[in-house]
């Protein structure tokens, strides 16, 4: 696969703005959807632990329905958060994506029904457990095989995006054109760090439930103490587990001494020292915020590189302004969503410290945020339809 060919299957319409700020945008939003994957697999998976062990702990009796409530949660926000960086990377890697999606065509359909019937299961092992019912575990191990079976495929994806020298023969082995759609590529030490990553994640979540959990009075200090001990094991020994595996994918790759390789390596220490000492689990989540940002960074910079030494170069895109599309965007964004994000956590936060039944409607910023969220969303629903319509007939007309 030659620059000539991968420039030839680039959008002829160019991009509707500078190809950095999709970059940078790609970036961003996988950490965020990276996030709530791996507390999704981690707190299901444990949670299966809890479950199996029934009511007879009267800890895990407690812990368990919370980790299940996280991981359902955490699936629903990953799903919508995972929208994002797909589209930014079909934008500036628009070869890489189609031809993908081409060669794996029917691992992309499976991959959809999976998710989807993952995440029913998920909802059927709440209420199982929530019944306690003896055949929750079993439900809740076939959810957790299909939701992890679903992060295979979508690694198998992004691995034969990686490979463009390797396309024509995936399409034509032999000379023979195969239209199947059944390529499959897998990284074994790539998707083991990754999908090790859950570990030290659900462990910072713990050292995190037991911190906001100590001011409340209905939660006894010896569930509290063992949530954050649990957490903390956990979150030492995955983030160990982690390291290793980060090094050999990246000595692998002639990325190790990379200085965004280094970085990560020097945060993960930092954030292994934190985790142990756990004075305060809070920052400790910031470190991890900043850690999965310089993963991102470097799974964009490993395929930046090898595009570039293909010759093709995302700087090189040609580029349409549309600053209508853009303006739009970024009040989405910024706007609409940042006032929503912050009245979710808000409500979320007041919720979990309330010890009886909150009352939002009674709570000044609760009252204040809901309502601006709501005229924000209607007013984005007129602009956006107006503007459609406009659009719409100004080009038919």
């Amino acid at each position: 696969m030659d620059a000539s060919v991968l420039l030839a299957l680039r959008d002829p319409a160019g991009v509707p703005f500078y190809p950095i700020i999709f970059q940078i945008l790609y970036v961003l939003t996988w950490a965020l959807h990276i996030a709530f994957v791996l507390l999704s697999l981690g707190s299901l998976g444990l949670s299966l632990y809890g479950s199996a062990k029934g009511s007879s702990d009267k800890y895990w009796s407690i812990l368990t329905p919370h980790l299940i409530q996280t991981g359902k949660i955490s699936v629903s926000i990953l799903i919508v958060l995972g929208v994002a960086p797909l589209l930014f990377t079909q934008v500036i890697y628009d070869p890489n994506w189609y031809v993908t999606n081409t060669l794996s065509g029917m691992w992309v359909f499976i991959f959809i029904y999976s998710l989807i019937v993952g995440y029913s299961m998920y909802y059927w092992y709440y209420y199982a457990n929530k019944a306690q019912k003896s055949s929750s575990t079993f439900i809740g191990f076939i959810s957790f095989a299909i939701l992890v079976f679903a992060g295979i495929l979508m690694h198998n994806f992004t691995v034969t995006s990686l490979m463009p020298t390797e396309w024509m023969n995936m399409y034509a082995p032999n000379g023979v054109v195969d239209t199947s759609g059944w390529t499959f590529n897998v990284d074994t030490i790539r998707l083991a760090f990754m999908v090790s990553l859950s570990i030290p994640v659900v462990g910072i979540f713990l050292q995190n439930y037991s911190r906001f959990l100590s001011t409340r009075k209905d939660f006894e200090a010896s569930f509290i103490e063992y949530s954050a001990k649990l957490g903390t094991t956990l979150a030492v020994s995955g983030l160990l587990i982690s390291a290793v595996l980060f090094v050999a994918w990246m000595f692998q790759i002639n990325y190790l001494f990379h200085p965004v390789s280094l970085a990560t390596i020097v945060g993960v220490v930092l954030l292994l020292a934190m985790a142990k000492t756990n004075r305060n689990s809070y920052y400790t989540t910031l470190v991890l915020v900043i850690v999965a940002l310089l993963i991102s960074t470097i799974r964009e910079l490993i395929r930046f590189d090898l595009m570039i030494d293909l010759g093709y170069n995302i700087y090189d895109y040609p580029v349409n302004l549309e600053i209508p599309t853009i303006v739009m965007f970024l009040s989405t964004f910024l706007i609409m969503g940042f006032v929503g994000v912050a009245y979710l956590l808000t409500m979320a936060w007041k919720v979990g410290k309330n010890e009886g039944v909150f009352d939002g409607s009674k709570d000044a910023l609760v009252s204040k945020l809901g309502q601006s969220t709501l005229y924000i969303m209607i007013a984005w629903m007129a602009i956006y339809f107006a503007w459609g319509i406009g659009i719409l007939f100004n080009n038919i007309l």
